[in-house]
């Protein structure tokens, strides 16, 4: 059986690294939240303990993935 991720492009989002407009895809692989880049193959993780600072404690969100 073939795993297959969605990724999805982040509208407006631009690149920490390579500064490009839209080239950002946004993906989870193992409950993980990642971010890359198409273009300059840039990628980050959010780590739990950002999840838990960005999450409300008065609304039902999993996470807010927030780049630098």
């Amino acid at each position: 059986m073939v795993n297959k991720t969605k990724k999805r492009f982040v509208a407006g989002a631009t690149c920490p690294q390579c500064k490009s407009l839209d080239t950002i895809m946004l993906f989870f692989e193992n409950n993980v939240e990642k971010i890359e880049c198409v273009k300059c193959d840039y990628h980050e993780s959010q780590t739990d303990k950002q999840v838990t600072q960005a999450t409300r404690a008065s609304e039902n969100v999993i996470g807010v993935f927030k780049p630098e």
